[in-house]
């Protein structure tokens, strides 16, 4: 109660605004997902429902949280792009982070029974969290692309792992030791010489991750729902766009849509029809 002897225990709170006028980038990681990933029987390397359902809930946290303009998904790990102008929460720190956090991680056990309708959950999965402020376009487009290129990385030793141990009858020690010093094109003859398997044509939301965008549409455009999600795609696969209408942004003279994409974002295609990702 304000005024009462005991407000003064309010003063041991410390302020943590954000830097003004900066990017936030919040990254939200599994917590001991491999144990969780074992005792739910996830499908190695990937399991396609278990991604499904990242960006699912992925999807449901921009839909909440108006100022995120980009979201990026890979495994178990989501990083999320937050508008410069943001006054989110007064941009304090532990606020949104705890929140995003906490929100992202109640959608992931409301929707799990969505994708999981044969598995119940065996314990409460966590995520933790942690928000970099970043200055500069340049630096967000070299984050970004750091994320995808882990993507890469990863999902290309884990299908050459995967493949050596189920189809290769090798103990995981071994496949680990064959791989050891292993260059890229090394792994990728390893599929293509003993398991015939070409990466390349393996499915894109594995090789490239989840692009999870709020795309902005003309108030005055014909295009059906349909139409406008193929039209945004510019050259990105396996589109997938909210069942929910368009949100009209306050103050605005454009809609926007939220669109599941798995596509390049290393390359400059993306960022160039997308040039208010950056600019707000």
């Amino acid at each position: 109660m304000a005024g009462s002897k005991f407000a003064y225990v309010k003063g041991f709170e410390i302020p943590d605004p954000l830097l003004p006028e900066t990017f936030l980038v919040c990254r939200l990681d599994g917590h001991a997902f491999h144990r969780f990933s074992d005792q739910h029987d996830f499908v190695k390397p990937n399991d396609e429902r278990a991604l499904k359902l990242m960006d699912h809930v992925a999807k449901n946290l921009m839909s909440e949280y108006k100022d995120i303009v980009l979201g990026f998904g890979e495994s178990d790990e989501f990083s999320f792009l937050l508008k410069k102008s943001t006054k989110l929460y007064n941009r304090r720190h532990a606020k949104i982070l705890t929140t995003l956090t906490s929100y992202f991680t109640s959608c992931y056990v409301f929707l799990w029974s969505q994708y999981f309708p044969d598995t119940p959950l065996r314990y409460p999965p966590s995520f933790d969290g942690r928000i970099v402020v970043y200055p500069n376009e340049r630096i967000i487009r070299d984050y970004f692309s750091w994320r995808q290129a882990d993507t890469h990385i990863n999902n290309l030793y884990n299908t050459v792992f995967w493949a050596l141990v189920q189809q290769g009858k090798q103990s995981t020690t071994e496949a680990h030791a064959t791989l050891k010093g292993t260059v890229s094109a090394t792994k990728h003859e390893i599929l293509h010489s003993r398991f015939g398997i070409n990466y390349n044509h393996l499915n894109e939301r594995f090789r490239k991750g989840s692009v999870i965008v709020r795309e902005e549409l003309s108030p005055d455009s014909s295009l059906t729902h349909t139409e406008t999600t193929k039209t945004l795609a510019d050259g990105c696969s396996d589109v997938e766009a909210t069942n929910d209408p368009p949100v009209v942004k306050k103050k605005s003279t454009f809609k926007t849509m939220i669109n599941i994409l798995h596509c390049d974002i290393i390359g400059d295609e993306f960022w160039n029809a997308r040039p208010y990702i950056l600019s707000q």
